[in-house]
């Protein structure tokens, strides 16, 4: 009887912990890498998206479910509906269960219906649009490394602040450039500043010439370039090109990568201002993460979304064991539940709006007699503390959020 009483209590134990064992829908855990690899984007994301979210998924170091987690990754071109299907596809048929980066605010915000459709999880790190923790927040989508809020608070209130009171923007025409620039615009309006106009231009422009000239007849102080990626890098070399900068104007990058000054070079990048949410030479950690990706990537430094991608991918994995599913509302809870303290953020918090709250860095670009050698460009201004880097929680559109 002692013998049928403790089969009985091992069978029932087994079929209580064998459920635990099976809600991982593929068996162990596969995330995708989705992002611009042969577009205007690609520098800042792209392949090094891919290798830091191996990196990750390497310091994870271990298997989920006894499965070794799997990556896969796509290029989405930076268009919605090749976006959209590849993330279809995955969820549907490949067993993806989460997909990061995502980089560029049309694509990011397709995946994002497509996830929250399918109950599936999306991490963005390269996309800027506001969008993403507002109106089309999910239960199952965060935002991870900037916005354009933190871009404004960061470089758009400095140089309000430095005396730049009258601004013209050139813009992207799609959602990144209008949001940001209504963004500043806003900041510049808040502060006493006026906004004498502004040009849109197509994604992916090459020529650039005809909007610089409306931009420097309007005898603006700030020239603001709303744009990003090689949009941003051809605005800066052809306003060498038309003096804009000798003239006594001063040209603005909203949003500046490293890899776009390592692009134009410190000649024409230096004292530029910019807001970014990691620089490799911070300090010991930075460092240390900064120079594994750099020898896989032929000498490279990482970005701010190259280390968002490692941040949030390792984050993920750790919550998606910790909570034993990979059903995605469980792991997004289990994600804000354990902390956030890495190489990129420390003590960073999510919100209920899917926003990854986070210190970002007031930067300066330095002049070619101040670097010391390839990639070292910034001049760290000032610490920007998270909950002053980005939109209020009171502020939030999101329909997620109590009010």
């Amino acid at each position: 009887m002692k013998t049928n009483a403790v089969c009985a209590a091992l069978l029932a134990s087994a079929m209580m912990t064998a459920p635990a064992a099976a809600q991982y829908a593929g068996g162990g855990v596969k995330v995708g890498v989705l992002t611009d690899m042969s577009g205007a984007y690609s520098d800042l994301a792209g392949a090094g998206s891919v290798e830091a979210a191996k990196m990750a998924i390497e310091d994870f170091g271990k298997p989920i479910n006894g499965k070794p987690v799997e990556l896969v990754s796509a290029d989405h071109q930076n268009k919605a509906d090749i976006a959209s299907s590849t993330a279809r596809k995955w969820y549907d048929t490949e067993d993806v269960d989460a997909i990061f980066d995502i980089n560029g605010s049309v694509a990011a915000l397709a995946v994002r219906e497509v996830a929250k459709e399918k109950g599936k999880v999306d991490i963005n790190s390269g996309a800027a649009s506001m969008a993403l923790t507002n109106k089309a927040c999910s239960p199952t989508g965060l935002h991870w490394t900037y916005d354009v809020y933190s871009l404004a608070a960061g470089t758009g209130n400095a140089l309000v602040s430095e005396g730049g009171k009258s601004w013209y923007f050139i813009t992207a025409d799609y959602t990144f450039g209008h949001d940001l620039e209504n963004q500043v615009a806003k900041i510049v309006k808040e502060k006493g500043g006026t906004v004498k106009g502004s040009v849109r231009h197509p994604f992916g422009t090459s020529d650039v010439s005809s909007f610089l000239l409306q931009a420097q007849a309007s005898g603006a102080q700030i020239i603001a370039m709303a744009n990003a990626g090689a949009d941003t890098i051809n605005t800066i070399k052809q306003a060498r090109e038309f003096g804009i900068t000798q003239g006594g104007q001063t040209l603005a990058a909203l949003l500046l990568f490293l890899t776009d000054i390592h692009s134009v070079g410190l000649d024409a990048a230096q004292g530029m201002a910019l807001t970014t949410g990691f620089y490799w030479d911070t300090d010991d950690k930075t460092r240390a993460f900064s120079k594994r990706f750099a020898e896989r990537m032929k000498g490279k430094m990482p970005t701010m979304v190259h280390a968002g991608v490692y941040s949030s991918v390792l984050h993920y994995l750790r919550a998606a064991e910790a909570a034993g599913t990979d059903e995605g509302v469980k792991v997004i809870a289990k994600m804000r539940e354990l902390p956030i303290d890495d190489m990129f953020a420390k003590n960073g918090k999510i919100r209920e709006d899917g926003r990854m709250v986070h210190d970002m860095y007031l930067a300066k670009v330095k002049s070619p007699a101040q670097s010391k050698g390839p990639w070292d460009y910034y001049n760290i201004v000032r610490v920007i503390p998270g909950d002053e880097a980005f939109q209020p929680l009171s502020e939030s559109t999101c329909p997620l959020v109590k009010k």
